[in-house]
């Protein structure tokens, strides 16, 4: 996907996931989902086919297309689907631009609904799900900024830094130079890892070890 420069984060990350586009796998497109088929006007109240809590926030006898399906008959992915619908609510209330609002979320589901074109369509569809989510949070003062950590890299040519979120879903927003992502928490068997597609994060031992779209940067807290 493309990588989003930090004046638009909330337009770009959002819609594009802040990501060069992956080759794409051979697969036939599928019907795009449409906004009223998940969190993004309002969160849906049509009961589901799962039971109470454990289904997404959208009809999934309504749903359309291969990602909401997917959501549909995956547990972790429905739980993200009624996180993101219930803060997209809170965004509502505290909206200075409910328009804006709406058509950066249909952004985001047409973002996610692009995921038919990932190697990994799954992690694809997570990874939309954690950055709309902490982006919400974000830009509608959702959640309590926690300290940046600034850090010294070897390549010292842009400023690197991070902003960690420990609120589930765990992410991190990591910004080099001008660009910036939005990186979920994941698996590690030591130390802290955070990645998403075309960038990670793994800081152990005190040290960060940062690819970036590419760029490969071994980094240090700066004291």
């Amino acid at each position: 996907m493309r990588r989003a420069a930090l004046p638009c984060l909330i337009a770009s990350l959002l819609l594009a996931g802040c990501q060069p586009t992956p080759a794409p796998a051979p697969a036939a497109a599928p019907t795009t989902t449409p906004p009223a088929a998940t969190a993004s006007d309002a969160p849906a109240a049509t009961p589901t086919a799962a039971p109470p809590g454990e289904g997404p926030s959208f009809d999934c006898s309504k749903a359309r297309g291969a990602q909401a399906q997917l959501v549909c008959g995956d547990p972790e992915l429905a739980a993200l689907d009624r996180q993101l619908a219930a803060t997209y609510r809170q965004a509502q209330a505290k909206a200075s631009d409910p328009a804006l609002l709406r058509a950066t979320q249909r952004g985001w589901v047409k973002g996610r609904d692009e995921c038919w074109k990932a190697a990994d369509i799954r992690s694809c569809v997570s990874e939309a799900y954690v950055r709309g989510i902490v982006d919400l949070r974000i830009q509608h003062g959702l959640v309590q900024v926690p300290a940046t950590v600034e850090y010294r890299c070897d390549d010292a040519t842009a400023r690197v830094a991070a902003v960690f979120y420990n609120d589930p879903p765990q992410a991190m927003v990591l910004t080099v130079g001008d660009d910036q992502a939005i990186l979920p928490i994941a698996r590690s068997g030591s130390g802290a890892r955070y990645a998403a597609s075309g960038v990670e994060f793994w800081e152990h031992q005190g040290e960060a070890s940062i690819d970036f779209f590419g760029k490969t940067l071994r980094c240090t807290p700066a004291r």
